[in-house]
């Protein structure tokens, strides 16, 4: 398997998301559930972390959720390095979604479903306020990146909402570019790379350079729904 070139020594994040779950594979919301890899999540993360290791990471930080925390176990071991557990690098928390599909939680809850999709920055019962979710991403990244100024790259553990919310609100994009991104696949990453002149940019987004496909994001929302 061909590695990625480490190259350079402008500071770099790479955000990573966790390996497969039997969640994932039932499109079921998991938030903070902590559910662990299956058999192919656990492939996923030993075969990503053989590439990421060529990055030569000066620090792992992860979600404290075993999903993370073993898939940033697997960089860990090839690193030598102890991955720092981090709550803001969870899943978003959703509240009464947790353990459901859209469909089931449409079913259970329609008045719920219904403001989900029309009411900006909605609670659901339970959950966190995208907005919060932005703002722990914001600051637990912004702060890697201060770790970095002096070169070499940071891996972040997380999961796939969070850590997509979390790139929009590190580039202060507005909410509705948030469609232009699609959700990062189980064991995928995405790499940040400073610029000396033009700052922070995305230079590789959703690689996913592993055997097996990935299985749709459960946090990502229907195609088509009821208004």
């Amino acid at each position: 398997m061909d590695q990625l070139q480490a190259g350079g020594t402008r500071p770099r994040l790479v955000l990573w998301r966790h390996g497969q779950t039997e969640w994932n594979v039932l499109e079921k919301a998991q938030g903070h559930a902590d559910i662990p890899l299956d058999a192919t999540g656990r492939y996923q993360a030993q075969q990503a972390a053989k590439l990421l290791a060529t990055f030569s990471p000066r620090f792992i930080w992860s979600s404290d959720l075993e999903r993370a925390r073993h898939t940033a176990a697997e960089l860990a071991h090839l690193t030598g390095l102890e991955p720092v557990l981090d709550k803001r690098l969870r899943e978003y928390h959703v509240g009464i979604r947790e353990g459901t599909t859209f469909a089931e939680f449409r079913q259970q809850h329609p008045d719920v479903y219904e403001k989900f999709f029309t009411e900006e920055n909605y609670r659901v019962p339970g959950a966190e306020l995208p907005s919060e979710v932005n703002q722990r991403m914001k600051t637990v990244m912004m702060e890697a990146a201060l770790t970095l100024r002096g070169g070499g790259t940071g891996v972040l553990v997380g999961h796939g909402a969070a850590l997509r919310n979390g790139l929009m609100a590190f580039f202060d994009a507005p909410a509705h570019m948030r469609e232009m991104f699609a959700g990062m696949a189980n064991c995928a990453w995405t790499v940040l790379e400073e610029h000396p002149d033009r700052g922070w940019q995305i230079i590789d987004f959703n690689a996913q350079t592993l055997p097996k496909t990935s299985v749709p994001l459960a946090d990502d929302m229907p195609a088509e729904h009821d208004t």
